[in-house]
């Protein structure tokens, strides 16, 4: 079982607005929050979004070592598409968009999403 994934980000407002809405949206509660970060709690597992003085670049490049992104169960492919269609109000771009809902495969119904900070979601649909 996974603890916790725990994210580096330069805007911490700018990550929760976009961060903080899928992981609700996915079933995740708010579970910690302080000054320079929040958290989002799934049974034993959280997510945390930390605004860290420490950083060294105000970019995260999922195309260097390091995560590539972060891969979530969607219930179905009408919740995936209601997803994706919310997505944009809430600081996400679709990657991919000439090949969704496929880009993974034709077996492979998901969503690639883009955070503005360069940090990438996928979301996989269950059955129907």
């Amino acid at each position: 079982m996974l603890h916790h994934v725990e994210l580096w980000v330069p805007d911490l407002k700018r990550a929760v607005t976009s961060w903080g809405w899928l992981l609700e949206r996915l079933g995740w509660e708010p579970y910690q929050n302080w000054a320079a970060g929040r958290s989002w709690r799934m049974g034993e597992t959280y997510v945390v979004l930390e605004q860290s003085p420490a950083l060294t670049s105000d970019h995260h490049d999922r195309m260097r070592p390091g995560l590539n992104h972060l891969a979530f169960h969607v219930p179905s492919r009408t919740e995936l598409d209601a997803l994706v269609t919310e997505a944009r109000q809430h600081g996400w771009t679709l990657l991919f968009p000439d090949r969704h809902p496929y880009a993974g495969g034709e077996e492979h119904y998901a969503a690639y999403l883009e955070d503005a900070d360069g940090f990438e979601a996928e979301l996989v649909a269950g059955g129907g």
